[in-house]
């Protein structure tokens, strides 16, 4: 735990930040210039109550009270761990007559075409809850076929019968026109006033209908669960003391109201993950790293994100619970802002076991908090990656979790030889480092794929690692991806709730409207970047009234016959006639950049458009050049065991906070601090740079 022990009681403006994971809840407090952390094992049962815990330590060592505080910022796995784990709310869904399959058929292609035992993922609502009713509305917005009320209302009444508590509406056209979904609304309001009711022309008003549809079902299926989870957190927060405004992190890296969050859910599905790629957009920009590789390894899963040029690369697609690891199409969609990264069962908590041809494999299943992995003495009997990584002399029993947990590693050893090492017939730590080594291969897998698929070449990346596992493994995640440097923030163990603090207020609404471009409708197209940036506003001023904003507009395009877009920033001011042209040339370089090629002659539509609003926030200052300098000398030694080498070793242990900015050690190393440990490999060397970071560099390589 970081501590200060003067008092932050009359600093100005108090922020805390609070990331619940599925392992960890953590904790950071800023006010007057300084950080306060700490990290508890969060209580699936209760989310709210190993929150509470954490802010109240937190705030005791600060010696503040919860009145306070000037900023709350919540980011949560809850939404995310309903829909893996199918524990949402009974939901039904009411669409298109004829068109209730759709979130069955999906996208009809076999995303693995030669196994003919595919498995698809099962939609959340389950057939004799979807229903169809009469109603059609063209691409335009002109209905073709009014609404059949009556069917409407008698399905009010069967849905009360079969105690449906949260219903999607999806309507086939619907978000040209949304008339028809709104009169469902105000229908089932009047004849089954407690239901919960999403509409996919609020939630996702895009074409597509599968991803609508299941964006729309998505909310639904949270949205009981959520709002009940906020509204008993906003009473504990008050009877605490908390009188400051409450913001919740969204999927997209910006933050939204409690209001919004309990409205929309769905968008808080990757919530604590884009906290992690904000803190390292921050870092690469104080560090002058225009190419940066997220990596974000705690309890449970690993996250992996590409930044380019200071930006998370931005997506409005994602998947969740897919069928198989690495595959595209296995998960159910949802179709919303969020950062586009891929995340994997790879954390402290994976479960090591070995399959029947006695090969080794690592989660994507957690032990979790409860009981936790084996060496937590908790009750878990299971090998763990961080049991493997307790074997092999990486953590310091003493002070894991800043001291919260204290490690058992004879039961670390024991529950790797029985799961691995004695099956193997090979010692204990051969056994660990077996899992340890597979781990960090299954990550560097998931990123080799996904930079392929975005077109990057992963070596000329800088890897910023943080989360409480990742330090541990960022070294040899570097070796395998041929990445020649790594940084350690500090404070890296609770890096998500750290970027919390540096994420804006924003809001993104899209819309759906088909224009081809040499023939573009510029009033229409005016009109509609108007409105939507208005909505935007609105959003964002409910949450930051007064504060100055800036606005970024983007057009989805595409070559004619398609059946993709890529993102087009568009001009600033009104689009005209006349730089139609220009934008058919930020189409053609993006297009290039993307795939290499463009195509001759063939014309350019629009499918969609979006407008984000967003709190301004300044660029964070360069860290300078510092001379290196000798460290001081090891606090202690460690027997571990040396992965790239193959042996056990002895390796020197230095205290992170004795460090001072320059010092300079050769790996093989430890780096010891309160909540993590940095391991360098014996290829690696590191340098403390003048903001206290952790900087890896491969021996033998020119960047420092």
């Amino acid at each position: 735990m970081s501590r200060n022990s003067r008092s932050a009681r009359s600093a100005p403006g108090a922020r805390l930040a609070v990331d619940i994971g599925g392992t960890f809840t953590d904790v950071v407090l800023q006010a007057g210039g300084r950080l306060w952390t700490t990290k508890v094992l969060t209580t699936p049962t209760a989310p709210e109550t190993g929150l509470l815990e954490a802010m109240q330590t937190v705030l005791a060592d600060a010696s503040m009270t919860a009145r306070e505080l000037d900023l709350l910022i919540l980011g949560t796995t809850l939404a995310t761990n309903a829909l893996i784990e199918r524990k949402g709310a009974k939901t039904a869904l009411i669409t298109t007559a004829g068109f209730r399959d759709v979130v069955e058929i999906g996208w009809e292609h076999r995303f693995a075409q030669y196994d003919i035992f595919l498995d698809k993922p099962a939609p959340l609502v389950p057939r004799d809850l979807r229903f169809g009713v009469a109603e059609r509305i063209n691409v335009d917005g002109k209905v073709l076929r009014r609404l059949d009320e009556a069917a409407v209302v008698q399905l009010a009444a069967q849905l009360q019968k079969e105690n449906v508590e949260s219903v999607a509406v999806a309507f086939l056209q619907s978000y040209a026109n949304p008339l028809h979904e709104r009169r469902v609304r105000e229908l089932l309001q009047q004849h089954a006033p407690g239901l919960w009711v999403t509409l996919s022309s609020d939630v996702c008003p895009e074409v597509r209908e599968y991803e609508r549809t299941s964006t729309a079902c998505a909310n639904a299926y949270v949205q009981p669960v959520m709002a009940g989870y906020l509204q008993r957190l906003e009473t504990r927060l008050r009877d605490l003391g908390v009188r400051c405004p409450v913001y919740l992190m969204t999927s997209g890296g910006a933050l939204t109201t409690l209001a919004i969050g309990a409205a929309e859910p769905v968008r808080l599905v990757e919530s604590g993950p884009a906290g992690g790629a904000i803190l390292s957009r921050t870092v690469a920009q104080q560090c002058g790293v225009n190419r940066a590789l997220s990596f974000d390894m705690g309890g449970t899963t690993a996250k992996i994100c590409f930044i380019d040029d200071f930006e998370p690369q931005l997506s409005r697609n994602f998947e969740f619970g897919r069928m198989y690891r690495f595959l595209k199409g296995s998960g159910l969609p949802i179709r919303i802002p969020v950062i586009e990264m891929v995340e994997i069962g790879a954390g402290g908590g994976s479960i090591a076991r070995l399959d029947e041809m006695k090969r080794v494999q690592v989660g994507p299943d957690s032990a979790g908090s409860e009981p936790g992995p084996a060496c937590y003495a908790r009750g878990g009997t299971h090998a763990t990656v961080t049991d493997a990584d307790c074997v092999m002399g990486y953590l310091d029993a003493e002070r894991f979790a800043g001291g919260r947990v204290k490690l058992d590693s004879k039961l670390a050893e024991q529950a790797v030889a029985n799961a691995i090492a004695g099956p193997l017939a090979v010692n204990t730590e051969l056994g660990a480092l077996a899992i340890n080594e597979i781990v960090t291969e299954n990550m560097a897998n998931a990123a080799r794929v996904h930079a392929m698929e975005l077109g990057k070449t992963v070596e000329q990346y800088t890897l910023i690692a943080f989360g409480g596992a990742a330090p541990l493994h960022a070294a040899r995640l570097a070796a395998k991806l041929g990445i020649a440097r790594v940084i350690v923030p500090l404070n890296a163990s609770v890096g998500s709730a750290l970027g919390f603090l540096k994420a804006p207020v924003a809001f993104q609404a899209v819309r759906s409207w088909h224009a081809i471009l040499n023939a573009l409708d510029t009033r229409r197209a005016n009109a509609l970047l108007d409105d939507m940036q208005q909505q935007a506003t609105d959003m964002v001023r409910a949450g930051a009234p007064g504060e100055a904003l800036k606005t970024t507009r983007v057009a989805y395009m595409r070559y004619q016959g398609q059946g993709h877009e890529i993102a087009v920033d568009l001009p600033a001011g009104k689009l005209t006639a006349g730089n139609t042209a220009a934008l058919a040339a930020r189409f053609a370089r993006a297009y290039h950049a993307m795939y290499g090629r463009t195509i001759p002659n063939l014309g350019v539509e629009i499918m969609s458009w979006s407008v984000t609003v967003a709190t301004q926030l300044k660029p964070a200052a360069r860290a300078r050049h510092v001379r290196k300098r000798v460290a001081p000398r090891a606090a202690t030694t460690r027997a571990g065991f040396e992965a790239t080498q193959g042996k056990v070793r002895a390796a020197k242990v230095y205290e992170r906070s004795q460090l001072a900015a320059g010092s300079v050690i050769r790996g093989p190393a430890l780096v010891a601090e309160d909540q993590t440990t940095v391991v360098v490999t014996a290829d690696y060397s590191i340098q403390i740079n003048e903001l206290g970071y952790t900087v890896l560099s491969r021996n033998g390589s020119r960047r420092t």
